[in-house]
């Protein structure tokens, strides 16, 4: 018999991740070609389509080997049809994806949120070692988040379920955000959230190291937030105090419902490992209904760029997901 593969392809705003990987999770190839966002992205399914025509011609690989392709993309997706609603940064709207995407490839396509497929790669072949139910959360620019039940990714009715960046951490009072809300957990715990309450309360500690960031580049980083912290700046401390101390209840509140064996963190704010997992780990103990904290195991994402293009080739292979 041979090798059963698949096509993962992650669709970013600038770029496009693709992967072919096989029944065991093991990357084959993997590269990328850019996002053209021109003409309403009318392109980008050509783009795709070519892109793997050529790779697969390079590698002499038959197309009739390939089971499908799996794909994460941004935006409002019809889970049944691989329908996008809408895609801001992509010019779609009311864009049918998986049929136009089928259609130039030839292929079986199926389409998932962008988080959610991040969240199969990780439960499959990352830091979510398998386990059948898991939280994954991504604390970037925004906050993505994935949920596995039964080794299945959670939809909801229409599609947004695991839209974890979008609880609601402060209810009067709390800062815009780009869902059209006010105090979502994306305004506190993003990078963008930890920047702005960094930068706001500033005035307030003189003392801080973080006014020098300010004075050199006119804006604060979060990675410098951390790396602040780490050198025992209170400010910096207070900081990470006050957005663990959100995330760390969001997420005791998830679990509550959902009982989870793993809550993975990734997104570039995960960078800075134990000095946000060790404050999140106590904030979650805190909250958490004590029977819950003892089954949760937190841990940090491991695939990074790839968890996407995995996580979307594992859709191909319909849950049936061996290492």
């Amino acid at each position: 018999m041979e090798e059963r593969l698949s096509i993962g392809v992650d669709l970013g705003g600038t770029t496009i991740k693709m992967a072919i990987v096989d029944y065991k999770g093991t990357i084959v190839e993997k590269w990328n070609i850019p996002t053209d966002t021109s003409n309403n992205g009318r392109n980008i399914s050509n783009d795709i389509a070519n892109s793997i025509e050529d790779k697969l011609k390079t590698l002499n690989i038959d197309t009739s080997l390939i089971e499908g392709i799996g794909m994460g993309a941004p935006g409002f997706i019809n889970m049944e049809n691989g329908f996008i609603y809408k895609a801001v940064n992509l010019g779609w709207e009311n864009y049918p994806l998986k049929d136009d995407l089928e259609a130039k490839t030839g292929l079986r396509v199926h389409v998932d949120n962008d988080a959610n497929i991040a969240a199969l790669g990780e439960m499959w072949m990352g830091a979510g070692n398998q386990a059948s139910n898991m939280i994954c959360i991504t604390l970037g620019t925004g906050i993505g988040g994935g949920i596995i039940l039964d080794g299945k990714i959670l939809h909801g009715v229409n599609g947004m379920a695991g839209e974890i960046g979008h609880i609601t951490s402060i209810v009067d009072g709390g800062a815009p955000c780009n869902c059209g809300k006010t105090g979502c957990l994306e305004t506190i715990a993003s990078a963008t959230g930890i920047a702005r309450i960094a930068t706001e309360g500033l005035d307030q500690h003189p003392e801080s190291k973080l006014h020098a960031f300010l004075s050199e580049k006119g804006r604060i980083t979060s990675e410098e937030v951390f790396m602040t912290a780490a050198e025992n700046d209170e400010w910096a401390q207070q900081v990470i105090g006050i957005i663990t101390q959100h995330l760390g209840l969001a997420i005791a509140n998830l679990s509550a419902a959902l009982n989870p064996s793993k809550i993975v963190i990734g997104g570039g704010v995960s960078k800075a490992d134990q000095d946000l997992l060790k404050p999140l780990k106590e904030a979650f103990a805190k909250y958490a209904l004590p029977r819950v904290y003892e089954g949760a195991d937190f841990a940090i994402a491991s695939l990074g760029n790839d968890a996407g293009v995995i996580g979307g080739a594992g859709l191909v292979f319909n849950g049936n997901l061996k290492s």
